[in-house]
């Protein structure tokens, strides 16, 4: 018997691709891909079931020609990087390249992710130095996957939006830290803690604390995901105070803000991450919404 069903779906998909637009169904796999990854608790071998029901889709999807845009490629990558072979691997490295040879506007590190993963499912140094792993010899330590740095530039990680060799060592030592927010569990104290992240931060590499502008932001959005709002708020606060320059600290801080209805201040802090990050969308995007009349 004839499936109606089936020819209807593939002769729609191949419209939507005969006039250039993105194939809707890899677009869906690769959210539910990256969407099943952002949960504290994840069941993973019913992850590693999914992630192989959307390999095959896909591979189904390659065969009948229905991948076609950049856009297209690039879900594809995103979809085979998790598989634990080399073929799968390979895919990725594929399809990140060609997504980006058609739109180089699309987020390039991937490719360069999808490079150095597939050397190490080869058991090969990776080139970039996107890979980390955790060394039992060292108690669980983090560190780059074993590394061949010579065979690209750091003007080459540069455009594939990876930290240079320098950078990425001050990662490694910043990743080997504590956690501020471990140590407010313990001290149920936004105090202590507030006080225990400028004598760290002064520290600098003598430090046993995580005190980064990222991490920092992390611990922030951490409480006031927690509806500690004004923890949160004291946190980003501080954080404008030691990263000055960085506007992610500003657009941060000014969400806090904003959440707790202090508009005025809200707005001061989303101009000066403007100011720092003339384009910074969000802060563009919000100041329309909260200051209409002037920006």
């Amino acid at each position: 018997m004839i499936n109606i069903l089936k020819i209807t779906t593939v002769f729609l998909l191949t419209v939507h691709i005969l006039y250039g637009q993105d194939n809707t169904e890899l677009q869906e796999m690769a959210e539910a891909d990256q969407q099943a990854r952002m949960g504290q608790q994840i069941d993973w071998t019913e992850l590693n079931k999914q992630d192989s029901l959307r390999r095959v889709r896909a591979t189904e999807l390659l065969d009948a020609g229905l991948v076609k845009t950049a856009k297209d490629f690039y879900n594809t990558g995103i979809i085979f990087q998790h598989g634990n072979d080399t073929v799968a691997s390979g895919i990725a490295v594929d399809s990140f390249k060609k997504a980006i040879e058609m739109d180089s506007t699309l987020n390039r590190w991937w490719y360069a992710a999808a490079v150095d993963r597939d050397l190490m499912r080869k058991g090969e140094p990776q080139i970039y130095g996107t890979q980390f792993i955790a060394d039992a010899s060292t108690l669980g330590k983090f560190m780059r996957y074993k590394m061949d740095p010579g065979r690209v530039t750091d003007e080459e990680r540069r455009y594939y939006g990876v930290e240079t060799l320098a950078e990425q060592a001050e990662k490694e030592r910043l990743m080997n830290l504590k956690q501020v927010g471990m140590f407010y569990m313990e001290s149920k104290s936004i105090e202590k803690t507030l006080a225990l992240i400028q004598s760290e931060f002064e520290k600098g590499k003598d430090a046993t604390y995580n005190t980064g502008e990222q991490s920092l932001n992390a611990f922030g959005y951490g409480l006031l995901n927690q509806g500690l709002d004004n923890e949160a708020l004291a946190v980003f606060e501080l954080n404008t105070q030691l990263y000055p320059a960085a506007f992610n600290t500003y657009d941060s801080y000014g969400e806090a803000l904003r959440k707790v209805g202090r508009t005025n201040e809200a707005v001061s802090a989303y101009r000066k991450s403007l100011a720092l990050n003339p384009d910074n969308d969000n802060a563009e995007h919000v100041l329309r919404d909260l200051a209409p009349s002037k920006k």
